[in-house]
This record gives structure tokens, sequence and C-alpha cells, in this order.
């Protein structure tokens, strides 16, 4: 990891000092919520002005990265992550946004008929054969979510599709499907003995499940997800703002 900073560069030096932060608290002795250097300390070791520092820091505070004890000093939050429901975007795009480094541990496509609950979910009649995604991904190698999407055939989704790469820019721009919007729902669960093997969790604790319904023009469906996130690991926060 290279503290450099570089003063001539075009890039602003709180943007710089946030990067090398970032990466950081990524390292195993800090990753377990190990009290970070001074605010002092990093200024001389950076070379830049506290006020350079504090600009970095709160950013990485406001995604809670870093949890601040008054009197005490600033440690890496080993807490639960945060996810709202506030607003659309992709999971993996929101973990990116908070400088969480999701990897995708294993990704099966299978295509399936459906039948009772599933078939009305997917307003598709019994029998009728849809594409299944299911993606394990984690941190550090740790699984932590366990994603299943079904696809109505409405998508046009070949059978020769992998999906390498962000799945509603596949869905827009190979299959000319654009998500508008999506219904979600958040309940928990007791983790079963698949998903325990899938999560390396407990079966004897809960499981956080999403539920989310993709709806494409004319509220038409276009995806089924489930997600199961471990429950130690994750936390849902809802933003409602009054009109």
């Amino acid at each position: 990891m290279n503290n450099n900073i570089d003063h001539s560069s075009h890039v602003p030096l709180h943007i710089q000092v946030e990067n090398y932060l970032r990466e950081m608290i990524e390292e195993k002795e800090y990753k377990d919520g190990k009290m970070l250097p001074s605010e002092q300390e990093f200024s001389r070791m950076f070379g830049v002005s506290r006020n350079t520092f504090r600009a970095a820091m709160e950013r990485l505070v406001r995604d809670e990265l870093v949890v601040r004890k008054k009197g005490v000093g600033s440690f890496v939050n080993k807490e639960r992550i945060s996810t709202t429901l506030s607003k659309w975007e992709s999971f993996s795009d929101e973990m990116n946004q908070k400088g969480i480094k999701f990897q995708l541990i294993t990704k099966k496509i299978t295509w399936e008929k459906v039948f009772g609950k599933l078939a009305e979910e997917l307003s598709v009649a019994d029998g009728t054969k849809v594409c299944k995604l299911e993606r394990v991904t984690g941190i550090g190698g740790e699984p932590v979510v366990v994603s299943i999407s079904y696809f109505h055939p409405r998508t046009g989704i070949k059978e020769t599709e992998e999906f390498n790469g962000k799945l509603y820019e596949i869905l827009e721009g190979t299959y000319s499907c654009v998500p508008q919007v999506s219904n979600e729902e958040i309940s928990a669960i007791q983790c079963d003995k698949p998903l325990s093997v899938k999560l390396n969790y407990e079966t004897s604790l809960p499981v956080l499940v999403r539920k989310r319904k993709v709806l494409g023009i004319g509220e038409k469906l276009l995806e089924l997800n489930y997600a199961y996130y471990r429950a130690d690991k994750f936390v849902y926060t809802i933003q409602i703002k009054k009109e």
C-alpha cells in the first residue's frame, strides 16, 4: 500500500487521502475494529493539513466505515454493513459506493420449470420454463449473500447468456429491458441447511430475506429476486422524508 500523496496531481488531496484510508482499513490488522492513528499522526504522515484529512475522514464516517468515539479516537467499524431502501441501484453499486469490495464466489445459471407460488409470483402458468441465476457473494472469500433471480420469459434471455457483467446493464443493453421500478419486501427467517452450507452459517441463526420485484416499462415484471443475507453482517436502514 502506497502512502505517497502527489501534491501536483489533478486529483484533490482529500480524495487521495480518502483512497489511502479505504485501502488501509481493509488491512487485516484494522478490519477487526482497531483504532486508527490520530489526526495529528496522519497529517504528518501525508504532509497535508488537518482540514484535508478531516474532509477525507468525514466521507468514511458518512459511509459507516469508520466510527468516531469522542475523547478516544477513530475506529474501523466492525459492525454490520448498512444498506438502504431509499433509492434504486444494484446491490454491488451500493456496496462499491461504501468502499466495500464484494467478490463473486459462485455463479450458477439454470433453466427450470416453475410451479405453484413461484409461478404465481412470476405471473406465469405452471410448468413455464424460466432462467434462474444464483450467485453467492462475499468479502475476503467469506460468503455473506446468496442471491437468486428468476427472469420472466418476456425478457428474452437466451440460454447461452452467461451474465458476465452488471445484471441490469445486461438486461438493458442486450435485451432492451429497462428496469424502472423495484418493489421490495424485507423479512427474517431461520437459516435452513442449504443456506447454511452456502453462507457458512449456523442453522440456528436468523437470515435477512430481501424479496425484490423489478418492473420495466408498463410495470411489467422482469425479475423476481430473493437475496439472503447473514444477519450478523447486515442491517437495513430506511429513510422516510415528510412531504
